[in-house]
């Protein structure tokens, strides 16, 4: 697999300690994301609601917005260890 998936164990584990989401589903998750068109408006839309029900987290429109709208306008930190 590739190089996304060399996280160290204890990142997933902080993701999962957040999330509730085990370290499999994180990897599948990672993998959709990997092929999927980050620039299309839909597609994001679509995975924050994906990454909400899985994380048991209801999405407001307004922070759906935003968070799509950050993606789109390439605003994403770059360090995910530093969100954590």
């Amino acid at each position: 697999v590739g190089g996304f998936f060399m996280f160290k164990d204890s990142l997933f584990k902080k993701i999962e300690d957040k999330s509730g989401v085990n370290k499999d589903t994180i990897i599948s998750l990672a993998d959709k994301l990997q092929h999927s068109n980050m620039k299309d408006e839909g597609v994001l839309r679509d995975l924050v609601k994906e990454i909400g029900e899985i994380t048991g987290q209801k999405v407001s429109k307004e922070k759906e917005d935003k968070i799509v709208n950050t993606i789109l306008k390439d605003q994403v930190p770059k360090n995910i260890d530093k969100m954590l």
